[in-house]
């Protein structure tokens, strides 16, 4: 079991780009079939992959699932994506995809922002030229 190492930001914005540029539409190989977000992109960790799948415990979308949410069978469609508590889960029931996915996108866009600002708090990780220490010759 490998826990998903991925860095969170390159993973959404890598993710808000695949909507963007129409990475749900039908799939040639299951035209019937509508995409699912998150599960149905590269982003997803067990994307097309058939054996030996790795739990969803194990993504690293799960720092936005809530903890009652963590063990239902595909645990990103409870994100919570707006104030209002609207999640993937909710939209298959009562949204379009159109809607769908341009709730999707607006929290990518609000998480990818928030990390970056975060980030852009943080102290530069130390490094044995900057540490203080001395180095040998």
């Amino acid at each position: 079991m490998a826990k998903d190492a991925r860095d969170i930001l390159e993973v959404l914005k890598f993710e808000l780009n695949f909507i963007e540029k129409g990475g749900y539409g039908r799939s040639p190989r299951e035209p019937w079939r509508g995409q699912a977000v998150f599960e149905d992109s590269p982003t997803c960790m067990n994307y097309d992959c058939k054996d030996h799948r790795e739990p969803c415990s194990e993504c690293i979308l799960m720092q936005f699932v809530p903890p009652e949410s963590a063990s239902t069978q595909i645990p990103c469609r409870h994100i919570p994506l707006n104030e209002a508590g609207e999640t993937l889960d909710s939209s298959y029931r009562w949204g379009d995809e159109r809607e769908r996915l341009e709730l999707t996108a607006a929290w990518l866009r609000r998480t990818i922002a928030r990390i970056e600002k975060e980030r852009a708090l943080q102290p530069p990780a130390e490094t044995p030229a900057n540490s203080g220490e001395a180095v040998k010759r």
